[in-house]
Parts: C-alpha cells; sequence; structure tokens
C-alpha cells in the first residue's frame, strides 16, 4: 500500500468511527458509493480528488484531514524542571506533572509531604487517584483513615472531605491524578 493511501485510509476509518457512522450513512452523507468507502478504508483503492473532496464536503471537514499524519507526540519531564505549589510552609509539595487538559479530563502531580505533617485538601470536582511512590501515608476520608505504603493505591471523590497525613519520620510522596468526568 503506498503510504499516502495508508493514511487517507486510516483518516476516514478514524473519522467515521469518531463520529459513530456507518459506511452505509457516510455514502449517504457524501455521495460516495459504500463499495468505494470500503476500498479506500481497506487501502485497495487511492481516491481521486475529486472523490476525497466529496468525502470532505459531505463530513464538513477540510480536504487536508485526510492528509494529516499522526505522529506520536512525546513529552518528558524531570521534576528538576518543574516549580512545586508549596503549601504549609513549604511543609506540602506539589509538582504538576501534566496540567489538565479539556480533552483528556485529567492532571498529574508528584507531591511530596514532609515528615510530622497534615495536609488539609480542600474538597473538589472530579476524582482522586493515589498511588504511592515511597513512605508512608494515611488519608483520612471524612473520619475513616486509610494508611498507605510503597506500591499501595487508593480512589475517591474529591467531594468527600480528606487530608494526608505523613505521621513517619521520611517523606512521604505520591503520584496524584485528578480525573474530572463529564458533569452529568
Amino acid at each position: 500500500m503506498d503510504p499516502i493511501q495508508d493514511i487517507i485510509a486510516n483518516n476516514l476509518i478514524n473519522l467515521r468511527k469518531s463520529r459513530g457512522l456507518s459506511l452505509d450513512k457516510v455514502s449517504e452523507l457524501t455521495g460516495v458509493s459504500k463499495a468505494m468507502l470500503a476500498q479506500i478504508e481497506k487501502g485497495k483503492s487511492s481516491p481521486t480528488v475529486s472523490t476525497l473532496w466529496k468525502i470532505a464536503n459531505g463530513l464538513q471537514v477540510s480536504f487536508s484531514v485526510f492528509m494529516k499524519e499522526d505522529k506520536p507526540q512525546v513529552t518528558k519531564i524531570n521534576i528538576e524542571q518543574l516549580t512545586p505549589i508549596i503549601d504549609d510552609d513549604g511543609n506540602y509539595l506539589g509538582y504538576s506533572f501534566f496540567s489538565y487538559h479539556p480533552e483528556k479530563k485529567f492532571e498529574i502531580y508528584i507531591v511530596n509531604l514532609k515528615p510530622g505533617f497534615t495536609h488539609q485538601a480542600q474538597t473538589h470536582l472530579g476524582e482522586e487517584y493515589i498511588l504511592i511512590k515511597e513512605g508512608e501515608l494515611t488519608l483520612d476520608l471524612q473520619g475513616e483513615k486509610h494508611v498507605l505504603a510503597s506500591g499501595d493505591a487508593i480512589q475517591f471523590t474529591g467531594t468527600t472531605p480528606h487530608s494526608y497525613i505523613n505521621s513517619s519520620e521520611e517523606l512521604a510522596s505520591f503520584f496524584l491524578l485528578m480525573y474530572y468526568p463529564e458533569p452529568e
């Protein structure tokens, strides 16, 4: 298969599926036969410019959408590059590794809680997922205490009153993923 044929095929399939459309429906919208659409998606037919314009117009997308190559985006971050969010006089340090993005609906932090300190968190929308990196953390969820050690994980809704407690003499470090689902 010609590389451009493969790119067009993948983009058409992804576009159709992301909209929940059948080949029949795409055919109806574009005026291109179902058989031709199937051949394009399988990479067995290289569509003419005229055919691609019909598909683009029928699906109300730009012509170039079919030529776009999806190159994996790689983002590498080192904690040394980040400025922490500091609370409790420097006893709670939060490092935002991946900020919230509306399409992804989550953000990821590494949090370091110094020995002997408690951080009273604010309630918020969404869910929290905590994975203990090192040390020991006690999570107080509305009076119910959960002791977590390296390798442990917990999930809860952010609307639950909660606090992070490090009763040990060592640093507690954990990954914090905040997930914001679609409003109901």
